[in-house]
Order: structure tokens, then sequence, then C-alpha cells
């Protein structure tokens, strides 16, 4: 029998939110685990699938947080076998990094394929003498490593198959760590690896151990993700997370379990609806009703972490943001709720910007702000029928703006715009002191209150 921790997404420094309590926060977590289910469960080894540290250069608190567990574990006699993250990998200028490092200094062994004299990718065996190799073989198990390919995963895959066959032992129970992100499990519009391509390993790899997304998932009980150990924005508060106490029987069969039952920062978000609200104290009144009948409160007695708690408001605004005292929601819902951070997110759309109400509350900053500076323009009605490319215009102005391009260039594409628009030459010019300003706001207007909104 083969019994071993799967871990991910460790994230060792990790801070968030100017808080100095958030790295400490990942180190519990961390060392946790391994006072919880390394030291009492007697296994074989522990998978650390990418990701150890939050970022390639470590500061002293963040290595002797690491050091604390990895010197743990050597003491405790379980080898940590360990792959690079892309937040731990060495920079492509060199071949040093953290987790090579604590390789050679016999805490972990780091597993990465190498290329032979003709180029090609291999796997050798792990070497003690020299701390390097790119699998290996204990309690029955034959472990490879592998490296972070990115959005290059997919045409790794065959690649990565080849090497693998080509080390491969009849008998051997073989698990695969790669860190990479998996088709049909993110949110984010990026190239992932493709199931497809992942079960090309099927007939060579009795187990994956992967990393890098940060919720738990699994592919056909073969591939497993267990999440990062610790949430590392307040995005992720509603995924599960946690690691992977794995029993390998004779005929391997593969029984893993996914353990949550550690010491974690609890997060919560909380929403307010500002709309019929008729000043800013109805706002205040309100979203600390919400608080109070929601939120999770830290009792100090049952010890554990304070929790930390977003407050978003939504809806119509019925009068000027500035009216709103954000701070006070903050530092009351905080008095109330005993949290250790509350953050206020105002996402309500003023009174003069009413066009974005009726959007749902999910959507984007970027339409939210195309519908209301298309709404702006419409008033006026010179540009009316052509708003929506107007909206275009400005927005794309600021974006020049943004990237410190000069006025005079923005001022030459906008009438060059507007008398491709028109079919017809066109300038903007700036009005004369005598002149009457326009009842309706201008395109040069809604570029003005675009930078408010921003």
């Amino acid at each position: 029998m083969i019994k071993f921790l799967h871990i991910a997404d460790i994230h060792l420094g990790c801070r968030r939110y100017n808080l100095e309590e958030r790295p400490q926060d990942f180190f519990r977590a961390w060392n946790d685990v391994i006072e919880r289910y390394v030291l009492p469960n007697s296994l074989d080894f522990v998978l650390i699938a990418g990701d150890f540290f939050n970022a390639r250069k470590v500061d002293p608190q963040t290595m002797n947080h690491a050091m604390i567990g990895l010197r743990t574990l050597k003491d405790a006699r379980v080898p940590v076998l360990a792959i690079e993250g892309n937040h731990d990998m060495h920079e492509a200028t060199t071949s040093f990094s953290w987790m090579r490092s604590l390789s050679q200094w016999g805490f972990i062994k780091l597993l990465e394929p190498t290329r032979d004299a003709e180029g090609r990718i291999v796997m050798t065996p792990w070497d003690e003498e020299s701390r390097s190799g790119s699998y290996i073989d204990v309690a029955g198990a034959r472990v490879f490593g592998s490296h972070w390919y990115g959005t290059s995963a997919n045409a790794a895959m065959g690649i990565l198959a080849d090497a693998i066959r080509r080390a491969a032992t009849p008998g051997l129970f073989n698990i695969l760590m790669l860190h990479t992100d998996v088709e049909g499990q993110i949110n984010r519009p990026i190239p992932a690896l493709s199931v497809e391509r992942l079960k090309e390993l099927r007939s060579l790899v009795h187990y994956v151990a992967l990393g890098h997304t940060h919720k738990r998932f699994e592919v056909d009980g073969w591939a497993f993700n267990p999440g990062s150990l610790e949430a590392c924005t307040i995005d992720e508060y509603r995924e599960e997370r946690g690691l992977y106490l794995v029993t390998i029987d004779d005929q391997h069969h593969v029984t893993a379990q996914h353990i949550r039952d550690y010491i974690q920062r609890p997060f919560q978000r909380l929403t307010f609806d500002v709309s019929g609200a008729l000043d800013a104290e109805a706002v205040h009144q309100g979203a600390m009703e919400v608080v109070e009948r929601e939120a999770r409160r830290h009792d100090e007695d049952a010890g554990g972490p304070a929790p930390i708690i977003e407050i978003t408001l939504r809806g119509h605004l019925g009068f000027k943001n500035s009216l709103l005292d954000l701070s006070r929601l903050r530092e009351a819902a905080r008095a109330l709720t005993g949290a250790l951070h509350v953050m206020v997110r105002n996402q309500s759309v003023p009174v003069e910007y009413a066009v974005a109400a009726g959007l749902d509350v999910d959507a984007s900053r970027e339409l939210r702000e195309r519908r209301i500076i298309e709404d702006l323009i419409a008033r006026d009605t010179r540009f009316r029928e052509r708003a929506r490319d107007m909206a275009e215009l400005v927005i794309e102005s600021k974006r020049l703006a943004l990237s410190s391009e000069s006025p005079d260039k923005i001022l030459e594409l906008i009438s060059q715009k507007i008398a491709d628009q028109t079919k017809e030459p066109a300038a903007i010019e700036t009005p004369d002191a005598s002149e009457h300003a326009p009842a309706t706001p201008t395109a040069l207007d809604a570029i003005e209150r675009n930078a408010a909104v921003s």
C-alpha cells in the first residue's frame, strides 16, 4: 500500500489588502496541515504540485515559514517531492530559484524534465549526489515532475508523454505532478490544457497530481486538483479548497480523500441594494442591517481567525456618491463583527448615470462605463445617431490619455474620427468665453465625465 499527501498552491508569503496578518494565514495553513495530516499518518511522501512560494523573490519571514514546515517533515523522515509553479519557478535568464536551492539543501526533491544531447526532453532518475532528476521511485511509486508550460500546455503533452513512455517501468504506480489550468475549470479567457490532451497521459500515468487552479476538481477519478490551501483573494471565497490524503492499494486502486479541516481565514461577501434609499444615512442603516443579519461574527472564545468581509453597494443611487461615508460604514461593520478587515465597494450607479441601473448587477465595469458614455452622448442631438461610435471614440481617447499620449495626438484622433463619421472636414475648437455653453454634453464633455467615473 502507498500513502501520500497531495498539496498544491501553498503560496507562502502571499500578502493581500496591506494586512500583516495575511502572510501568517498561509503559514498557519501550511503548518497546521503538517501537524494534523502528515505526522500522524505514517506517509510515504508528500507531493507539492507547484507554487510553494507566492513569488520568486522570497523575503526572510517567508523563508522562515517554509523552513519550519520543511524541517518538521525532514525530522519525521517524510520525503517532499515538488515541482515549480509559475509563481516560484526560475527566471528565463538564470538557473537559480529558491525551489532549486531547497532541493540542493536536502529539504525537498525538485523533479524536473531535462534535455539530452540532441535537445530532446527526457526523464532522468533522481540522483542523490547531484540532488537532481526528473523522477524518483519511492514505496512502489514512480513520481515524475514537469515544468510550468503556461499557454503551451496542449503542445507540451505529446512531448511529455513520449518522455514518460521511455522512462516507464512495468509494475510501478506512476504519478505525474503537473501545474496547469485545465479546460472547463476556469473563468478566465485564457488557453488551458484541454481534457482531451490531458487524457493522452491516461495509459502512462495512474495518478495526475495537479496544481495551479485554486479550487478543487477531479477528472475521471484519475487527475486531482486540491485547490490552494488558503484563499489568495476574496474572489476565491466560495471555492472548495484543501488537500488530498491518497491511499493506493496493491491493485493500484486510488482512494483520494479531500480534506478541508485545518486553519483557514474565513471570507464573506455581502451586498446591499441602495435603490430607493433617500439619503446617505438610509444607505448606512440599510447596509448595517444586512451586516447584522448576515455577517459572520468572530467568536474570540472559540478561537480561529477573524473573518475578512466585503460589503458591496449596488443599484441606483438617488444622490451623489460623494455624500456616502464609506469609512464610517467600514468601521461600524468591523466593530459589530470583530472582522480582521472590512472592505466596502461602491458599485452603485449615481442618478445622473441612471442608464446603467438597468444592467445586471454582475455587469462588468467596462460595460457600465460604455453604457454611461453612450447615454451622455445621445443627449446631444448632433451625435445621437452616432452615439455608439462616439462612445468608442471616448473610450479610445481615455486609453490614449492613460498611456501618456500627448493631448495634441488625442485631439487629432478625435477630430479625424468625427470628420470620418460626418464625411466632411471637422475640427474641434475650444469655445470662446463669449459663446454660450451647450445645454447637452459634447464628446469632450463625455471624456471629462468618463475620467471622473474612473
